[in-house]
């Protein structure tokens, strides 16, 4: 007698569990269509417009997170340096070279769900634009890594992996004239364990 909805109800549990978790795995697989690599770097300029495709409007709302307009800026990502080997807290880095022009730029390092990872309180856990040493060509140099650097530096969380995230705020990259040709600065391996 009770067979038949237990039948039904252990059927309803699999298929609505089965579909919940397939579609969050599908959504933590990827931010969405349309990324755009220049070197280490990758963002997704349309993610923050009404032409985003499904996936990276679900991937949005599941992270709750503001983006910028189109015309306000743009995002990028380095999950990993120039040779290829994913960021992880137990090495040191230095970003060398310029952004594309843009009114403001922040930088910080993230976690793999992309919230800023917080050194103690008083170690440097973001640069922007405006506090930059520079050298005389306009370019700077920033070191990434758990101990003290002399000049830029940016501390971190003695962590596993990690991700920079660079913000240009007001740059003509946000808007639809395309991004061939930009440079971004290069993320550089400095050795692990120092």
């Amino acid at each position: 007698m009770f067979r038949v909805p237990l039948l039904i109800a252990v059927a309803l549990v699999i298929a609505f569990g089965g579909g919940i978790l397939t579609t969050l795995s599908a959504l933590n697989a990827s931010a969405g269509f349309g990324a755009i690599r220049l070197g280490v770097w990758s963002a997704f300029p349309d993610v923050q417009t009404a032409d985003a495709d499904p996936y990276a409007k679900s991937h949005r709302a599941k992270a709750g997170r503001l983006l910028y307009g189109s015309a306000e800026g743009l995002s990028f990502t380095a999950s990993s340096d120039e040779d290829g080997n994913l960021l992880t807290g137990t090495c040191s880095y230095r970003i060398v070279g310029r952004t594309p022009a843009a009114r403001l730029w922040t930088l910080y390092a993230a976690d793999p769900d992309g919230r800023p990872l917080v050194p103690r309180a008083d170690l440097p856990s973001a640069h922007n634009s405006q506090g930059i040493l520079r050298h005389r060509d306009g370019s700077f140099e920033i070191s990434v890594s758990a101990t003290a650097r002399p000049m830029n530096w940016l501390a971190l969380p003695d962590t596993g992996a990690f991700s920079l995230v660079l913000t240009l705020l007001d740059t003509p990259a946000a808007g639809s004239s395309g991004l061939i040709g930009l440079e971004m600065p290069k993320v550089e391996s400095l050795g692990c364990g120092q």
